[in-house]
């Protein structure tokens, strides 16, 4: 279950796997999305995950594959994975 996008504008592809990126999540937490560029949800996740004391973490990779999704829809980004 991974998706690959397209950047329109020079071809780049990123692929946006489903498998391993909750735990990648879990494992790196706002590190993971800083990576990643998604520099929202890294603050978001920070954020929540001091509020929380921690529970957030947990939570969180339930949610990234649709958050990498949306992100790279909302950038512009085509799906290409058929």
């Amino acid at each position: 279950m991974s998706r690959t996008f397209e950047n329109p504008s020079n071809g780049y592809r990123e692929e946006a796997s489903g498998f391993f990126s909750w735990l990648w999540c879990f494992l790196f937490g706002p590190i993971y999305f800083v990576v990643n560029g998604n520099y929202r949800h890294a603050i978001a996740s920070f954020l929540l995950a001091i509020v929380t004391f921690g529970v957030s973490w947990l939570v969180y990779p339930f949610f990234v594959y649709g958050i990498n999704r949306r992100y790279y829809l909302r950038k512009g980004w085509v799906d290409v994975s058929e």
